[in-house]
């Protein structure tokens, strides 16, 4: 079977009754910041919070009654593994997910909610596919892959046709890759639909197999990464051949850069999105000169983030924009120093997060104390206005801000 349009549209036909379409929406504020036209394909609202739950369904309606009976198996560090999980379920198939140990709890909960056996082995995709595809054999299972199927991918490609009928002026979309799958269905029923439309790939700087092959350079794999969904160190071999017919480029992004794209989804659109759609902002906002002007579209292809990681995610942002900063204060240990300082504060628009006042474990004199005091503001101008009240009033104080 080959990935081609004529499959793309008729695997799209076969899943729509059962697939959710997502809306694409313009990102007022975002598009604002960067000076293009954005527009943000809501794949994180799909039923398990991921676009995979497409390609997964395409696959699974294509089981014979006897491989229904017997069951199935995937291995997915999370969103592929949920949308086998919850198709099979439906379908009333038994369902088996391989899932690399480390993988976030809340991925983990989901998959055995929607009822499959979860089975923990590896340490990322690479270490586990080869333990599945042997329980596999040893249970006479089916094996869903993640990305290596055309089936698989063509479900995925339903995402552009959806995209190119909603906004089908965008000039430029880009997608996240982690093994292929997603970016070769949808590059070929771009390509297909709109033959003008520019193709980017996105990837982690620490996982970056497809930009080396695409290139021709040596790859970096290894580390974490808070793109995990789509930390892969080997491509499909016909999803890279596709990759390289149809893809005009594919672009990474460090670690703090999609960091802070995350955050900035969350901050500006209100969107909770996971590493990989991460990477995609990412690199849109480091070519965001080259791109002025133009229509872009962007997948944010899964929600699926661990309530904890974005929790600190959230903290790390506010600290980085400035509007969470420290300061420490070198004070006379004396009656009113800590009332006069929040006052001062307080007068000044920011408000006190947490207080610690030392005195045993510093190196100030015996007579004084070193006061650390965490506050927010609205941002880093409103931080150093708030130091200098502070200083005029003749307190000795340095911010986290001013050292970064």
């Amino acid at each position: 079977m080959t990935l081609d349009p004529a499959l793309i549209r008729q695997t799209y036909e076969a899943i729509r009754p059962a697939t959710m379409r997502t809306p694409t929406v313009h990102a007022a504020r975002l598009s604002l910041h960067l000076g293009i036209d954005l527009y943000l394909k809501l794949e994180n609202l799909q039923h398990t919070n991921a676009f995979k739950a497409r390609g997964a369904l395409a696959k699974l309606l294509t089981l014979s009654d006897a491989e229904r009976s017997a069951g199935v198996i995937a291995c997915s560090a999370g969103n592929h593994a949920q949308g086998v999980a919850y198709h099979a379920s439906r379908l009333g198939i038994p369902a088996t997910i391989v899932m690399p140990e480390g993988t976030p709890f809340n991925k983990i909960k989901r998959t055995q909610d929607f009822g499959a056996e979860v089975v923990l082995h590896g340490q990322g995709f690479d270490e586990s596919v080869q333990f599945t595809l042997d329980l596999a054999a040893e249970k006479g299972l089916t094996f869903i892959h993640p990305f290596d199927d055309p089936v698989v991918a063509a479900g995925q490609g339903s995402v552009a046709l959806e995209m190119l009928e909603d906004q089908p002026d965008l000039d430029c979309i880009v997608i996240p890759i982690g093994g292929g799958g997603l970016i070769a269905g949808m590059a070929v029923a771009a390509k297909s639909a709109k033959p003008t439309v520019e193709i980017i790939g996105a990837q982690a700087e620490r996982f970056d197999a497809v930009k080396a092959q695409f290139d021709a350079v040596a790859t970096n794999f290894g580390g974490a990464t808070l793109a995990e969904g789509i930390a892969v160190r080997e491509p499909s071999p016909t999803n890279m051949a596709v990759i390289k017919e149809f893809v005009d480029r594919v672009e990474t992004a460090s670690e703090q850069e999609i960091e802070a794209a995350v955050f900035d989804l969350l901050s500006y659109e209100k969107i909770v999105a996971e590493g990989a759609p991460g990477a995609g902002l990412a690199v849109i906002e480091k070519l965001a000169p080259e791109l002025k002007g133009r229509k872009v579209g962007l997948v944010i292809c899964g929600g699926n983030i661990d309530s904890r990681l974005l929790s600190t995610l959230i903290l790390r942002g506010l600290v980085r924009d400035g509007r969470i900063t420290r300061l420490t204060f070198e004070i006379d240990d004396t009656p009113g120093q800590l009332s006069e300082i929040s006052r001062i504060i307080g007068e000044a628009g920011a408000n006190v997060v947490e207080v610690i006042h030392q005195r045993m474990m510093q190196s100030v004199s015996l007579k004084q104390a070193e006061l650390e005091i965490v506050i927010e503001a609205r941002d880093k101008a409103h931080v150093a206005a708030t130091v200098q009240e502070l200083r005029d009033a003749g307190f000795k104080v340095r911010a986290d801000s001013e050292l970064g």
